[in-house]
């Protein structure tokens, strides 16, 4: 069982779907962090981020596997855990161009896929309803006020520059950021992580999905 979490950059679709899984008993798969651990990788490697042919050949050497720690999505690259690297802002500023590549985009979709078939999960991203997943019937399009995005980021330490990965994220050609049409919209601006989540919840049962729920 899939249920996607879609929406763009500090919108609280992380924080939600963190918590949501949890609830649930599912596996947590957080998406960006699978792209932005390719970017930390490639950067590494001392590749141009916009020198695609360089990029695809280096992907074609590299291994991935992706396994889980206390239930949660990790990812490791030749071996090596990114974790404490991926909001390095050298990852920030090149993510969004990285992770637009087909060829990218091809290899995590795949590893994301296999995720779902081994468990239930909560998965967040960008294109989790629309693309990875697009016949799951649990679609949750997570958004905020820019100005309150923008605000959540800086209270992170993060630095993104919203307005821009918003447009980046919007116009790619691969995969691009939007709304799925069967997809459930739920504002956070003025939401608590935990009243999104039982307002998730309470749409879920009102599409009869039958789950167990863990305290709060």
């Amino acid at each position: 069982m899939v249920i996607a979490i879609d929406g763009p950059a500090a919108s609280g679709k992380s924080s939600v779907a963190r918590e949501l899984a949890r609830r649930l008993g599912f596996v947590y798969v957080n998406s960006g962090a699978m792209y932005r651990a390719v970017t930390w990788y490639l950067l590494e490697a001392g590749i141009d981020p916009t020198d695609r042919a360089k990029i695809e050949s280096q992907m074609s050497g590299v291994q991935i596997r992706c396994d889980l720690r206390d239930g949660e999505s990790r990812i490791l690259i030749n071996d090596v855990d990114p974790s404490d690297h991926l909001r390095d802002d050298a990852v920030n500023n090149s993510v969004s161009g990285i992770s637009s590549l087909p060829r990218i985009r091809e290899i995590l979709v795949e590893k994301m896929r296999g995720y779902a078939r081994e468990h239930d999960v909560v998965m967040e991203g960008r294109d989790i309803g629309s693309v990875v997943f697009p016949e799951t019937r649990f679609k949750f399009y997570i958004d905020a006020a820019p100005e309150v995005r923008s605000q959540r980021r800086a209270a992170q330490g993060q630095r993104d520059q919203i307005a821009t990965r918003d447009r980046a994220d919007s116009s790619r050609r691969a995969s691009p950021l939007v709304i799925a049409k069967d997809a459930e919209v739920i504002d956070t601006s003025h939401l608590t992580i935990e009243g999104v989540v039982d307002e998730i919840l309470a749409r879920l049962k009102s599409k009869n999905l039958d789950v167990d729920l863990r305290s709060p």
